[in-house]
This record gives C-alpha cells, sequence and structure tokens, in this order.
C-alpha cells in the first residue's frame, strides 16, 4: 500500500519523526556502549542497518560521534554545571542521555539548542524519570544560555582534551 504525497505539514513532521527517532537510535547506542560489550560506533552501525531514513542516520551518527570525541570535554562540563552529580556515580541511563544531549546541543550544530534540549529532556522523561529530567534541563538550559551569550566562540576550543574512548 502506498502512501499518499504528504503535503507540505506532512513533510515538517517526517523530519520531525525521523529527527527522534536518530535522537532514540543514538541514545541506545550510547547506553549500549556503557556496558562495554561494543563501542557506541559499532552499536550504532547495527542498529542503523534496517534504517531508511538518512536524516534519522545523520544525526544518530553526529551525536555518537560527538560524543565519541569529546566525552572528556562533555563529562567535565556536566560535571561543572552540576558537581552534586559526578557522572561515574550516575546509572548508565541517565549518563548516556546526559552525554547524548550536552554532545548534540555542544557539537552537532544543526539542531538549535532549544530544539536539542526539549527532545532530550523528553527522552529523559521517558527512560529515566523526573530528577534526571530536572538535572537535564538545567545543565542544557545553562550551556544554552552560554552559547547564547557569545555564539561566535567555540564551543569546543583546540587546547581542551579529546577522548577516543567509546
Amino acid at each position: 500500500m502506498t502512501r499518499p504525497a504528504a503535503g507540505p505539514g506532512g513533510r515538517a513532521a517526517d523530519r520531525i519523526r525521523a529527527l527522534r527517532h536518530g535522537r532514540r537510535l543514538a541514545l541506545s547506542a550510547l547506553y549500549e556502549a556503557e556496558f562495554g560489550q561494543r563501542t557506541a560506533t559499532a552499536a550504532l552501525e547495527r542498529l542503523l542497518e534496517s534504517e531508511a531514513d538518512p536524516r534519522t542516520a545523520a544525526l544518530a551518527r553526529s551525536i555518537v560521534e560527538a560524543v565519541r570525541r569529546q566525552r572528556d570535554v562533555i563529562d567535565a562540563r556536566i560535571e561543572a554545571l552540576a558537581p552534586q552529580f559526578p557522572v561515574v556515580t550516575l546509572a548508565p541511563i541517565d549518563r548516556a542521555i546526559l552525554r547524548g544531549a550536552v554532545g548534540e546541543v555542544l557539537h552537532s550544530g544543526t539542531t538549535p539548542a532549544r530544539v536539542a534540549i526539549a527532545e532530550w529532556v523528553e527522552l529523559a522523561r521517558v527512560y529515566s524519570g523526573d530528577p534526571l529530567r530536572r538535572l537535564l534541563n538545567g545543565v542544557l538550559g545553562r550551556i544554552a544560555d552560554e552559547i547564547a551569550v557569545d555564539p561566535t566562540s567555540p564551543v569546543v576550543r583546540p587546547d581542551e582534551p579529546t577522548s577516543d574512548r567509546q
């Protein structure tokens, strides 16, 4: 059965749906990597084997790659903004959500920060709970405010360490 041609609103809805699915796939890959059986990149590629939408795959790869390359920077930023919640003490799903969210907001460059925040807060609500939702909203809101103050400054300076783990 073929679907009727989507109007302009239908294309926007398809795009939003594809990007939401990309975030969920990135989260799944990051969460799976928390257990050390495979890297987030390998887990994501396995998840993408049956993915037909290139927008979904592109966003998921972008998020996972940002977390892989900048994990130390992302963790340091989380701990600087929420020192009462050391990243290593968080539950694996909470750690994966925080890293994916901060990775997208700081290093994706394609999604407006407020949109990414809303999407990741919703993922936190679904996969974790209210405490993480509030923490995530606070951390990402402060990052977005920093970006808004000086949008021309590089988010990651060349002198900051990067990580090749995960």
